[in-house]
């Protein structure tokens, strides 16, 4: 194709127009089992061992880094570069730019999430939520001397005590509650970023012009970021009221590239992705769903994971290597699939 003709705003291709349409139903079927599979398993009966689950945390972990550099900052770059930009569009990184102003703004959004909710608990005299995993600001009064005391203060001491175990059992309760929310903010903006990409490869995808290797590629592409998805959606510590969301989750992850692709399929006449208009649009949401990952890899996987996890601090050496084993094979896997797409 010329450059002049890439620049066009005619239509992508309309080859394989069979297999296009068969490619809605089969992205469906393997992103929703990649992504419900973890799920369910940590939900039934399986017998699948431990290891296995702790292997898909920790590859799913590697897959999410790698998609935030090279899925999707890369093709921002490129698509932010493009030849059919005009010079302004140039001169500066925009695309940089855009996932650095994600970055923080992800940083502060959960900040000031976790602020609010933080000062809420204290106005209500309860213990605070620390996501590292321990409490501050406990209940428990320090005990002094021993002393004697009558009938009556005995009476009103069982009573204070009765009182204070309630509010100890509330204050659980809230932390518990307050914990889920804000685990539930961190893969909701793991999601909203990878959602945002999954329906941008769905558009590009229903009119590229390799079609066959971009979907095979795809195929693999999809499975693998939904284990990362499913994986973290599994363990999450949700009361009982909170049990179908993260099946909902995955299953709204399934449907994301496959109503790119129908979306795309419907405007393929007219959508070519090469234009400045396809451009600026496809590298501005890249760049900004970069950014939702690289944040929430590097702090919500990483850091969280490894650097303040309490049982990763306290493991075996072996173990440790596992899990970092794990994850960098996530990582090398997803990277080499961006040979491709």
């Amino acid at each position: 194709m010329s450059s002049a003709s890439a620049c066009s705003s005619g239509g992508g291709s309309t080859t394989y127009t069979g297999l296009r349409i068969a490619s809605i139903f089969i992205i469906l079927a393997t992103s929703t089992a990649g992504a419900l599979f973890p799920v369910l398993a940590r939900r039934t009966s399986l017998g699948i061992p431990k290891p296995v689950f702790e292997f898909a945390k920790y590859f799913g972990s590697g897959v999410i880094i790698a998609t935030a550099f090279i899925h999707l900052l890369s093709p921002a770059l490129g698509a932010l570069s493009s030849a059919c930009l005009s010079d302004a569009w140039l001169q500066y990184p925009y695309a940089l730019a855009i996932a650095l102003v994600s970055i923080f703004g992800i940083f502060i959004a959960e900040f000031a999430a976790f602020r609010i909710g933080t000062a809420r608990l204290k106005r209500m005299g309860m213990t605070t939520y620390d996501p590292h995993g321990h409490q501050a600001g406990g209940a428990h009064a320090a005990h002094g001397p021993e002393v004697a005391v009558s009938s009556d203060a005995e009476a009103q001491a069982i009573q204070k005590s009765a009182e204070l175990e309630s509010v100890e059992y509330t204050a659980r309760q809230d932390t518990l509650e307050y914990s889920a929310f804000a685990q539930l903010i961190g893969i909701a903006v793991l999601e909203f970023g990878v959602m945002l990409h999954s329906v941008l490869i769905g558009l590009t995808l229903a009119v590229d012009e390799n079609f066959r290797i971009l979907f095979v590629v795809l195929i693999f592409h999809q499975t693998f970021e939904g284990l990362g998805i499913g994986s973290r959606l599994a363990f999450l510590d949700l009361p009982k009221h909170g049990t179908l969301i993260p099946v909902l989750a995955a299953i709204a992850y399934g449907l994301t590239t496959p109503i790119g692709i129908a979306a795309g399929l419907g405007v393929r006449t007219t959508y070519n992705p090469g234009t400045a208009r396809a451009s600026i649009v496809s590298g501005v949401l890249d760049a900004t769903s970069a950014g939702i990952l690289i944040y929430t890899g590097l702090v919500e996987l990483l850091a969280h994971e490894f650097i303040f996890s309490q049982e990763m601090r306290e493991a075996s050496n072996a173990k440790v290597l596992y899990a970092i084993g794990c994850m960098m094979f996530g990582c090398g896997v997803m990277a080499l699939l961006g040979r491709w797409a």
